[in-house]
């Protein structure tokens, strides 16, 4: 009992997102009360097409329901003293949002795409509201015209894992896209390299498509190691990428991670990682790096999901009540292969881009990234710093960079 407890805890629990499935569990109501799963779909068209409609009108009435409650929670958040909101109430786990969501119009976008009302066997799934939220996030910020920053994050949201962006990448044109219509755009990864080079040798289909398009300088960041490596666009240069100075980026709490708690922390989670290599036997080496250290295993070998999600909530753990993790943030998050721990996260990487660029706040910014799971996923911290869209592959970044096409386009 103990043991199936567990499993359900730290690979089931931590890997959902409760508003997203307390949505689904709205409306789960009407596709079992409206749903008929019989052979209907041959036999009486009408019929089909009646319930179609009808569950396209309760499921939009939900979302305009859900709406105002995000709206009523949006005039309590972060004031003192102010009566909890109902939403919080109903979803504890649920946390600021920077802009309203228009969540029905949203809901029949996806719903003329995904023929979400015309399901009889499969109810609203979880992939059905993720991609819901993403489409009333992008109305929110287009249609006020509040989209001024846009950051992502690099394996498997611009490229496959372990890939680069090579020039062929759809995903090029509509950042350029982007940029022509003023957004400013941050890459915000994990990969913490201290020389431009070895990020060009990752991003160079994109830099090389900037400067042959004839894109300014500066219009465009690299944020290395989640938030500790600044690189920006320039066309003038090799690599198409120069360094930037401290004092351009980074923000005054970042000032107090001193080289000494640094050190202090990377020692921690150092030794964490070598016991949890140790009791779990992993066929992996340990990298220390300035601002990081990590294990991965030789190349060909994979490393089981339960191995690298121990190791993660381990080490997690044992830096969360240690005295070193109580005076730096970190982020111990699992690539898919391999387990890193860095100095700083993703909503630090995202704060710094947003001072960068003059001070863009979080309901000006979306960041777009394929880890948003709350252990052991390292763009999760971006939604304390942004609005947020949450893709599970390259392909669907493409296609949420067409939806934000379309909408600039209606204006």
């Amino acid at each position: 009992m103990t043991t199936r407890y567990r499993v359900e805890y730290a690979l089931k629990t931590h890997r959902r997102d409760q508003f997203i499935e307390w949505i689904k569990g709205l409306l789960a109501v009407p596709f079992v009360l409206l749903s008929q799963p019989t052979n209907i779909h041959e036999d009486d068209k009408p019929g089909v097409a009646a319930m179609a409609a009808n569950a396209h009108e309760r499921y939009a009435q939900i979302m305009v329901d859900v709406e105002a409650l995000i709206a009523d929670h949006i005039t309590h958040q972060n004031k003192p003293g102010q009566p909890t909101s109902k939403l919080k109430l109903l979803v504890p786990s649920i946390g600021n949002f920077f802009t309203p969501l228009p969540l029905a119009d949203a809901f029949k976008w996806q719903d003329s795409r995904r023929h979400i009302s015309s399901r009889r066997f499969v109810a609203p799934s979880f992939n059905d509201v993720r991609l819901i939220l993403n489409s009333a996030q992008v109305m929110s910020l287009v249609r006020s015209s509040r989209l001024e920053l846009v950051t992502f994050d690099g394996d498997v949201t611009l490229y496959d894992d372990g890939d680069s962006l090579t020039p062929e990448n759809p995903v090029i044109s509509r950042i350029l896209d982007l940029i022509k219509n003023g957004a400013r755009i941050g890459i915000v990864t994990a990969a913490g390299y201290t020389e431009a080079e070895k990020y060009y040798q990752r991003l160079y289909g994109l830099l090389d498509a900037l400067a042959d398009a004839g894109v300014e300088a500066h219009k465009l960041v690299v944020m290395g190691g989640e938030s500790n490596f600044c690189f920006t666009f320039d066309p003038s240069e090799a690599s198409k990428l120069r360094s930037v100075p401290l004092e351009e980026w980074q923000l005054p709490e970042m000032k107090t991670w001193t080289e000494e708690n640094i050190t202090a922390l990377l020692d921690v989670a150092e030794s964490a990682l070598r016991s949890c290599v140790t009791y779990l036997n992993l066929p992996v080496s340990v990298l220390r790096k300035t601002r990081a250290v990590g294990i991965y295993p030789p190349a060909g070998v994979r490393l089981a999901r339960e191995q690298l999600e121990e190791t993660v909530l381990v080490t997690q753990r044992i830096l969360e009540l240690s005295d070193a993790g109580k005076r730096i943030p970190f982020c111990a998050f699992n690539g898919g292969n391999d387990i890193f721990v860095d100095i700083g996260d993703k909503s630090w990487g995202v704060m710094a881009c947003q001072r960068y660029f003059g001070g863009i706040d979080g309901g000006r910014s979306l960041h777009v990234g394929d880890q948003f799971l709350s252990a052991g996923a390292n763009d999760f911290k971006a939604r304390l710093a942004a609005t947020t869209a949450w893709i599970a592959n390259p392909a669907e970044t493409v296609s949420l960079l067409d939806e934000i096409g379309d909408l600039l386009n209606e204006k």
